[in-house]
């Protein structure tokens, strides 16, 4: 119909971990991290544009008592355009990732199944990790729909970190099923249309471990930050409510906080940063350290591999007697995130990312943007976020001594301190918007191929560059 504007269809597949329209519960286990955070809004930033009509966001149906009802919810709208479709594949109850494999094949054919009947097959469909990279290649040949694929962590660079601290090959195998997710991946890499990554030290180093994976269909894209959510300006009220939240651990709430916000999960390698801290007597005098890893009720219902971390951490707490020191806290919101950010940089802190293996590395982004220098891994993403930034400093985070001394450089000197946080906050709004991000997803697209609902290429490109509404579908 003339004048009819272009009504783009994507399917994005993200099957494991925990997903909702809000209140992401982030950090709840190693299943439900920065990667659920990336998806929604890359979902919701994509309604949000002329070009797209509709976006699906596949992912497990689950009944548990173990989890909210939210998740039990077949079908879930997010925002105009955008909804979250649940099928059940395997029991009812939450699995790890790690145990879904031998239930894909059910959840390939139902959704082949439904999109058939419904005569509504999207134009894209976008696989995020391996598990969705599995059912995403089989999907997009029944349905003759090109294929979009990120893999946000890859097996191959997760199990070399795994073998460089000291776990077995058949370790890793039967913990994570590693040969399984690197098949996966492999196949994902070689009948995907287009690869998108976070970084270029991604594309170049990581995913070029794998022989099926072309640099041409390669495209370095990075993720983007609420700016309205992650803003330099602090209240009294919400400094308060943290202060609140750190008292019960804290004897000198006052002291410089060394802050980290990530998942209990080995790669986080967050008894690495606890052992720097106890050995260094500067920090222990001048600074807190803070670790927000996730909610708990209890550690004792904490999945084997958090226990392991957080007694790891115990011990660690322990034998350098830090109590007063560090604090741990059970619970946090997720509007309580920016608020930590802020408190921190209220009091002169550092975010500390300790990651073996970081992608990309949301949190450093969401730090900056609050005014929060950074200490982090030089592993992937940080490298690229801080040569955009300049907001802080990189270290080794497997040489415990490195990472000491370079934690006590980056609080040694307040006039770098102010200079690497507002090049943070200036960076990162330079660098780093979802607007950005997606404008470069659809002229990517465009440049690649020719969907169904599309009569003209060039025009696309041009409004996706543009940002422009006038669009019309072919008649």
């Amino acid at each position: 119909m003339e004048g009819s504007k272009m009504s783009l269809k994507f399917l994005h597949l993200h099957l494991h971990g925990l997903i909702r329209s809000n209140n992401l519960e982030l950090g709840r286990d190693s299943d439900t991290g920065g990667q659920t955070k990336y998806v929604l809004e890359l979902v919701k930033s994509l309604a949000n544009t002329s070009e797209v009509d509709q976006v699906d966001l596949v992912t497990r149906f689950i009944n548990d008592t173990k989890v909210d009802n939210d998740y039990s919810k077949e079908q879930e709208f997010v925002e105009p355009g955008v909804k979250i479709l649940r099928f059940k594949f395997g029991p009812n109850k939450y699995l790890r990732k790690e145990l879904l494999w031998p239930y894909l094949d059910e959840l390939t054919e139902t959704l082949f199944a439904y999109y058939k009947k419904t005569n509504n097959k999207p134009n894209w469909i976008h696989a995020h990790y391996a598990d969705a990279g599995y059912v995403g290649v089989k999907l997009s040949k029944y349905l003759k729909v090109p294929l979009i694929f990120t893999g946000h962590s890859l097996g191959r660079e997760k199990q070399r970190k795994l073998l460089d601290a000291g776990l077995k090959m058949n370790q890793i195998e039967k913990l994570y099923f590693i040969s399984k997710r690197i098949n996966a991946e492999e196949e994902a890499l070689k009948f995907a249309d287009v690869v998108v990554t976070s970084t270029k030290q991604e594309s170049v180093h990581q995913y070029s471990q794998y022989l099926s994976f072309s640099s041409l269909k390669a495209k370095v894209i990075p993720p983007g930050v609420d700016h309205k959510k992650f803003h330099h300006i602090h209240s009294t009220t919400e400094t308060s409510e943290i202060d609140d939240m750190m008292l019960p651990f804290l004897k000198d709430l006052r002291k410089p906080p060394l802050l980290t916000i990530a998942r209990a999960v080995r790669r986080k390698n967050i008894p690495a940063l606890v052992e720097a801290y106890g050995r260094s007597e500067k920090l222990k005098r001048k600074t807190n350290l803070i670790l927000v890893l996730g909610c708990r009720d209890s550690t004792s219902k904490l999945d084997p591999q958090q226990k392991d971390v957080f007694q790891k951490i115990f011990e660690i707490i322990d034998k350098y007697n830090l109590y007063g020191k560090v604090a741990y806290p059970k619970k946090h919101t997720p509007a309580q995130i920016p608020s930590l950010y802020r408190w921190a940089a209220s009091r002169r802190g550092l975010f500390v990312n300790s990651a073996l293996a970081e992608p990309f590395g949301l949190t450093l982004l969401e730090a900056s943007s609050c005014g929060l220098p950074i200490i982090s891994t030089e592993d992937g993403g940080p490298k690229e976020i801080q040569s955009k930034c300049k907001n802080g400093l990189l270290v080794d985070v497997t040489d415990i001594n490195k990472f000491k001394g370079m934690l006590e450089k980056g609080i040694a000197n307040s006039s770098e301190w102010k200079l690497w946080s507002r090049n943070g906050i200036e960076g990162v709004h330079r660098h780093f918007s979802w607007n950005t991000h997606v404008r470069s997803y659809l002229a990517t697209l465009t440049d690649k191929y020719q969907t169904s609902s599309i009569s003209s290429s060039s025009a696309i490109k041009q409004s996706c560059l543009k940002g422009s509404s006038s669009l019309i579908k072919p008649h």
